[in-house]
């Protein structure tokens, strides 16, 4: 196990391809009792999204949740099968990833146990357990589940992105339901049309249907699809007001209560405005339908929370970009057509996680920038966060474990990486959450969905290429925010080395890239590797294949070039070169150095993905019944906090 310093146990269990850390809520104890019991309240409407996210990524997911944890708990005998022991395993990543595909690649597990000892389990632990429909037996669910467990052919893919297929149609996403690709597009084009240029995000917190031959959305609300789930989350949300630190912040709460209430996205916008407008107070949070990446068209938003405080200390950095923010558009190498002439109300934050939940839950991002509508961000700007405790943990997890000594060419560059590293990532998810996403703007009358299935990954190109241009400019050591010009060159190199090869090692033999970050990150590395053999290249040493840099200042120019290129595209809305610029250096995997890449991954014994196990908060209670402090639980296991969840939390199944 690994530990910090402090004794701290930053690294968990593993199971399949994934090892569970823990990350620790450091200086909470610098909160008032009132804003400790502000967290706890946030806290609690975290956590009751939960179901609503597992039954977004599948229909079925609930039930064959609820039917493995009833034989996990009560099988009485048995347990040292082979069966058991995989379908335990099956369990661990089905609760990983709020569903039965993975979470990353989006491909179906494929279960190590077989249909036989499901069945015969079924029927040995007690059915009033099991989720049964009104006169459903064992049996019917049994047949109900098994074919959506074992057949590889039934629901495949959470979410497909292939080119050329009706991507609902082929989808197991719970979005669309009797509804092909083409209808969806026409029915929320159609709705575009006539919304104006600030219309709301429509389709963002529906469940899209046809009903004799009709298309219908049906909202997620207080008295709509998810009701059960939403009334505990706002019952939390209304407590959560009461002790706010703030009116402006009681406010945004209030408005957030309303769009729950009403599902009107109206509301939803007005919420976003407020909420990226509320500066004041240590303590916030993200609660919502808010990203669109499990939506093979990018319309519908999955649920996710997020409790945070801020981090004083490392705030000072991003706080210097967001006040620098003009300097940094005006300079920009793209066309200025597509600049922004005035940024506003650029804000950003170095926070601390306190709870994790929904789509951020157990694995999780390291930075945020919302709100997502581009019309909010071009009138009133944006509010950022990187997460300061989590990339700790991730960081304490890596100490040491032999990764970058494997793939990194020559001890020079392992020197700067060893040097710069860990600031030049955190530097790069600062501007790429602080400033790369709010930067640009579209052309008047280019719909912000003019890109459709390839958005996603051109948003997060542009966002990550516009942090690498300014990595190396020569402000970020006259803004402090690094030492001195050469550290920059760390943070290329491991982001080439990573987008061409090793994040590779989150993918299956045989198959292609299909997650949106990872397709952005193969999209930059390989065209700067096919536009500049003067700057970087792939070479064998010791039989290995390695990435060389021999020019940095014309890598830089590689990526201003890509950067103007993918701003443009973004900016006139071209979905022609869009798919081009994905289709071509995006998606397609060279199978031989797949195959060399994962080899020398698994002889390190790694776990290519992350995730965290959430501390347990548990409320002190003063002579009068309020809570007058927090104390952090760190040492519940991964399948207690999971059974707890799906306990105490429990609102659709």
């Amino acid at each position: 196990m690994s530990t910090g310093q402090d004794g701290f146990r930053y690294v968990d269990e593993r199971f399949a391809d994934i090892q569970m850390l823990r990350y620790r809520l450091n200086g909470l104890e610098r909160l008032t009792a009132r804003q400790k019991q502000l967290v706890y309240c946030l806290s609690q409407a975290t956590l009751f999204g939960r179901d609503i996210t597992f039954d977004q990524f599948g229909a079925y997911n609930l039930r064959i949740r609820k039917t493995l944890e009833t034989i996990y708990t009560d099988l009485r005998i048995g347990h040292e099968s082979d069966d058991f022991k995989a379908m335990t395993v099956y369990l661990k990543r089905l609760w990983f990833s709020s569903g039965i595909h993975h979470h990353y690649g989006c491909d179906k597990f494929v279960p190590g146990f077989s249909q036989e000892f499901l069945r015969q389990a079924m029927h040995t632990v007690d059915a009033e357990k099991l989720p049964l429909a009104d006169g459903q037996t064992v049996d019917d669910l049994a047949d109900e589940l098994v074919p959506v467990i074992f057949d590889p052919a039934v629901m495949a893919k959470r979410v497909n992105k292939a080119d050329g297929c009706d991507l609902v149609a082929t989808s197991a996403c719970n979005f669309y339901q009797g509804v092909t690709q083409e209808e969806a597009e026409q029915f929320y084009k159609a709705l575009r049309d006539s919304g104006g240029d600030e219309a709301p995000s429509y389709g963002l917190n529906s469940t899209l249907t046809k009903n004799e031959g009709h298309l219908e959305e049906k909202t997620w609300s207080v008295d709509g699809l998810y009701a059960n789930a939403i009334r505990h989350i706002v019952y939390w949300l209304e407590k959560a007001a009461d002790v706010a630190e703030n009116e402006q912040q009681r406010q945004v709460i209030k408005l957030l209560i309303l769009y729950y209430t009403t599902g009107d996205l109206k509301h939803f916008d007005e919420y976003s405005i407020a909420w990226l407008q509320c500066l004041e107070g240590d303590v916030d949070f993200i609660n919502g339908f808010i990203e669109v990446y499990g939506d093979p068209l990018g319309l519908k938003g999955s649920w996710e929370g997020l409790v945070e405080y801020v981090d004083e200390e490392a705030t000072h950095r991003t706080q210097t970009i967001s006040d620098n923010a003009q300097w940094f558009e005006d300079h920009s190498p793209v066309d200025p057509r597509f600049r922004k002439p005035v940024v506003r109300g650029v804000s950003a934050r170095v926070i601390c996680a306190a709870m994790l939940g929904g789509d951020e839950y157990p694995s999780t991002a390291i930075g945020i920038n919302l709100p997502n509508a581009d019309w909010i961000r071009a009138r009133y700007g944006s509010k950022s966060i990187t997460i300061s405790n989590i990339t700790d943990a991730y960081n304490k997890a890596a100490h040491g474990n032999g990764f970058k000594e494997e793939f990194v060419i020559d001890e020079e560059t392992l020197s700067l990486i060893d040097k710069y590293g860990d600031a030049c990532d955190d530097l790069h998810t600062d501007l790429h959450e602080c400033l790369g996403h709010g930067s640009g703007q579209l052309l008047p009358g280019v719909s912000p969905d003019a890109l459709k299935a390839y958005g996603n990954t051109i948003e997060e190109a542009r966002a990550d290429l516009f942090g690498l241009y300014y990595m190396a400019d020569k402000k970020m050591v006259e803004l402090g925010l690094l030492p001195d010009n050469e550290a920059y060159k760390a943070h290329y190199y491991t982001y080439m080395m990573n987008g061409l090869m090793t994040q590779l090692v989150r993918i299956e033999r045989g198959h292609e890239i299909e997650e949106a970050h990872m397709r952005n990150r193969a999209l930059i590395a390989r065209w700067c590797l096919e536009h500049g053999a003067d700057a970087m290249r792939l070479l064998k040493k010791d039989g290995k294949t390695y990435l060389q840099i021999n020019n940095y200042e014309r890598l830089r120019q590689l990526v201003a070039s890509l950067l103007a290129e993918v701003q443009r595209i973004k900016s006139e809305g071209c979905f022609d070169d869009a798919r081009q610029l994905v289709e071509r250096y995006g998606i397609k995997v060279d199978a031989t150095l797949h195959d060399e890449v994962l080899t020398r991954y698994e002889r390190l014994g790694l776990a290519p993905y992350k995730g965290f196990i959430n501390p347990r908060l548990l409320p002190i209670f003063d002579e009068k019944g309020e809570i007058a402090d927090l104390y952090v639980d760190y040492t519940e296991a991964y399948d207690h906090q999971m059974l707890r969840y799906s306990s105490e939390y429990a609102t659709l199944v």
